[in-house]
C-alpha cells in the first residue's frame, strides 16, 4: 500500500496527539507500590486526602473554599463520629458529597477511618483555650430576635457588604446550619474569621448566643433561592 506525502502529513496531527497521551507516565514498571494496588486497598492518608479532600479543604487542610480542617479549634470541636458521618454520607445542605461506599461513594469504611485518624494526627493539636467552647451541636432553641441583635453587634462589621454578606439567601442555600454553627464557634483562621471568643472581645459567645445567631440566619433562608427575580419594569 502506497501513501502519498499529502496523506502522511494529514495523519501527523493524530500521531502527535496519540503520542502525547502517555507523556505524563514514567517509562518502565511503577516504583510506587500503591500504584499497583486496587483503589479500595489504598491506605495512605496523604494519597486519600489528595484525591478526595484537598480540592475543597486545601492541600494542607486549610485555604480551600470549604471548612478549615487544620484549624485546631475545629478539630477540638468536632467528634470522630461526626467526621465519619460527613465523609461517608456527605453533609446535607452543603456541597459536601458522599464519599463512602454505603452512600454510593468509592471509599471503604477502613479508608474513611484512615482519613479521620490522619486528620487527628496532623491537625488535632492541644488548644487549651478551646476547653470552654460551645458544643458542636446543641439542643438549645434559637431566638431569632436575640440572634439578630448578636449578629448586628458582633458580626455586621465584616459581614454587611460585598462577598462577605452572608445574610444573602443565595449564600445561605450553599451552607447548612451545622456548618454555620461550626464557623461561628471555631472560626476560620485561614480567612481571618475570629472564633467564638474573639468575635466579641471580652465576652465570648455562649451556646445560646450561637444558637440564636444560627436561628436568625436560618430565618433568612429562601425556599426558592435566587427567585423570584426582581421586577425590572411596571406590571402589564
Amino acid at each position: 500500500m502506497k501513501f502519498t506525502a499529502r496523506a502522511i502529513l494529514s495523519l501527523l496531527p493524530f500521531a502527535l496527539v496519540a503520542g502525547s497521551l502517555g507523556c505524563d507516565r514514567r517509562i518502565g514498571p511503577p516504583t510506587d507500590q500503591e500504584e499497583l494496588m486496587r483503589p479500595e486497598n489504598i491506605a495512605s492518608f496523604d494519597r486519600l486526602y489528595k484525591q478526595n479532600c484537598s480540592a475543597c479543604h486545601g492541600e494542607t487542610g486549610s485555604g480551600g473554599p470549604a471548612l478549615d480542617l487544620a484549624n485546631p479549634k475545629y478539630q477540638a470541636l468536632v467528634d470522630d463520629a461526626s467526621l465519619k458521618r460527613w465523609i461517608t454520607s456527605g453533609m446535607p445542605g452543603t456541597q459536601m458529597p458522599a464519599f463512602g461506599e454505603p452512600a454510593g461513594g468509592f471509599l471503604t469504611p477502613q479508608q474513611v477511618d484512615v482519613l479521620v485518624a490522619g486528620m487527628r494526627t496532623r491537625w488535632n493539636h492541644k488548644d487549651h483555650s478551646a476547653a470552654d467552647m460551645p458544643p458542636y451541636s446543641s439542643s438549645a432553641v434559637g431566638n431569632v430576635e436575640h440572634g439578630q441583635d448578636v449578629f448586628r453587634v458582633s458580626c455586621t462589621s465584616c459581614h454587611q457588604q460585598g462577598q462577605q454578606k452572608i445574610t444573602d439567601a443565595s449564600y445561605l442555600d450553599l451552607v447548612s446550619d451545622q456548618s454555620l454553627r461550626t464557623i461561628v464557634i471555631a472560626g476560620r483562621p485561614d480567612l481571618g474569621h475570629p472564633d467564638w471568643k474573639q468575635v466579641r472581645l471580652g465576652q465570648p459567645l455562649t451556646d445560646q448566643d450561637v444558637s440564636d445567631v444560627i436561628a436568625y440566619l436560618h430565618s433568612l433562608r429562601s425556599d426558592t433561592p435566587g427567585q423570584p427575580y426582581p421586577e425590572t419594569g411596571p406590571k402589564r
